[in-house]
């Protein structure tokens, strides 16, 4: 989340347009994201083409003949100046930057409009920009674009009314790195959001498989056009998602409008990874929910749909891991019971990460769990690996402010050395648990169900002692009113 002078910065632009007759809380997402995306869009161009000189490659800018489209060329003009090209040119350019009328981006892009109703406004607008970046520059360490981003949405008067809430970027990290993807997987969240999922998933590639994937052909062309896939129901959000994908370097993220639940949906046995945070209550319209989900387990609740569907959508030997309120995992109903036998029985459940209530914090303080199972058709879940998080790096409150206890570095460390966990007490932070055991206590996934607590042995004093030590007090006290007696 935003604090201090990043805030402010922040609220200051909302405070902008609000005064400056743009009043529709979503028209202001949207046209401050064009305008972080115009910014991001001079920044990558110039990161690539500083890469390309490095590496001795050759790099055509996309500014090419237009270079007074570049945010850092437009925002010295004079505001009417400004103003005509924003309206006129640039614009125009950005809605069609990608060639492909059919790529994703072109499609949420073609009904964008420009809604700035001023020169003098936008030219406010764009210092006042400028001045967010810099404060964003200060903080290395966290995704402030994130922030933002979450910050922006977080005023809009329908966010969370399904369920959606940002997932923090460090738990999203978490779960990419559990995951370890490789350049070949396919890789899709089907509540896509802003893609946050998706785009820390390319970074981590990026990091790791740099080489791989960007010195083959083949590679390079799976990661740009093929590797990512997001879903969602709205298209402000696929908006965001699309223009944050295409700024961390992906040329074409398959980012669809999709009710994932519904028959317009027909994704099977197609992706090798699937990260995501589904939402978790919120309306749905059972006539449209897939029958094939229904029949896994019969229920309105789209946090067991979700699971359902990522069982079908991926490949056999794909991977996933989710995050699930904590219901999913103790719940006692039959569509409850149902889907955590399904994952069990029928599929291999690798992990189950239960974390703190405050992790989702000022946003909602819903106690969640992250599940991590391979999707095999025909059973394989020998143990489960439980692991009780209790801090993730950040306090628990609404402030959520930075502390030294941190267990995602053991969390990660330990699940890629699964060997060593076996002699793992249950009084211990993490440990085993048989299937056996599982399937006993109602496929119950609750790690307090299984977790041992230590109890430190008190010895207190006899009965004697305890009476002697009474009696000495009682003659004390007697002594003492004596003496106030005689005195008075």
């Amino acid at each position: 989340m935003l604090t201090g002078a990043l805030k402010n910065k922040v609220d200051s632009i909302w405070e902008m347009f609000w005064t400056g007759g743009i009043t529709n809380p979503l028209d202001v997402v949207e046209q401050m994201t064009y305008l972080m995306f115009i910014h991001d869009l001079d920044e990558t161009d110039a990161k690539r083409a500083k890469s390309s000189m490095m590496l001795e490659l050759p790099y055509t800018s996309m500014f090419e003949g237009h270079e007074e489209y570049k945010w850092s060329c437009f925002r010295d003009y004079p505001a009417e100046r400004m103003y005509e090209l924003m309206q006129g040119e640039i614009f125009p350019f950005i809605k069609n930057l990608h060639g492909s009328k059919e790529s994703t981006y072109a499609k949420y892009m073609s009904d964008a409009i420009f809604k700035i109703p001023t020169p003098q406004l936008l030219s406010k607008i764009v210092d006042a920009i400028d001045e967010m970046y810099q404060e964003m520059a200060k903080e290395i360490e966290t995704d402030t674009k994130g922030d933002v981003y979450e910050s922006l949405l977080s005023k809009l008067a329908t966010a969370g009314v399904n369920g959606q809430f940002r997932t923090p970027r460090h738990i999203i990290r978490m779960m990419v790195e559990m995951l370890d993807p490789k350049p070949d997987d396919t890789i899709c969240d089907p509540a896509c959001g802003t893609s946050g999922f998706l785009v820390a998933a390319g970074e981590y590639l990026k990091g790791k498989y740099k080489d791989d994937i960007f010195y083959n052909r083949e590679k390079k062309d799976h990661y740009n056009n093929h590797m990512f896939y997001g879903y969602d129901m709205d298209r402000t959000m696929l908006r965001v998602g699309a223009m944050n994908m295409m700024t961390h370097g992906v040329d074409n993220p398959n980012i669809e409008y999709r009710d994932s639940l519904s028959d317009q949906n027909p994704d099977s046995n197609r992706y090798s990874i699937i990260l995501a945070n589904p939402p978790f209550k919120g309306s749905l319209d059972a006539d449209t929910v897939s029958t094939d989900l229904l029949k896994v387990c019969k229920t309105k609740k789209t946090e067991l749909l979700f699971l359902a569907l990522f069982l079908r959508m991926l490949k056999i030997g794909g991977r996933c891991a989710c995050i699930v309120p904590d219901g999913v995992l103790f719940g006692s109903s039959t569509a409850h019971k149902a889907i955590r036998q399904e994952i069990v029985e029928k599929n291999r459940l690798e992990a189950v990460i239960s974390m703190p209530s405050g992790v989702f914090k000022p946003y909602a303080g819903v106690s969640t769990a992250i599940l991590i199972f391979t999707k095999t058709g025909h059973g394989g879940t020998d143990k489960v690996w439980f692991y009780d998080m209790k801090a993730d790096g950040f306090s628990l409150d609404d402030k959520r402010s930075p502390i030294n206890e941190n267990d995602i570095p053991d969390i990660i460390a330990r699940f890629h050395n699964l060997d060593a966990e076996e002699s793992r007490e249950r009084t211990e932070q993490s440990f085993f648990i048989t299937k056996k055991e599982i399937v006993d206590n109602g496929y119950d996934l609750s790690i307090n169900k299984y977790k041992e607590t230590e109890y430190e042995v008190v010895e207190y004093p006899s009965t004697d002692e305890l009476l002697t030590q009474i009696e000495e007090l009682e003659a004390k006290i007697n002594a003492g009113i004596n003496e106030l007696r005689r005195i008075l």
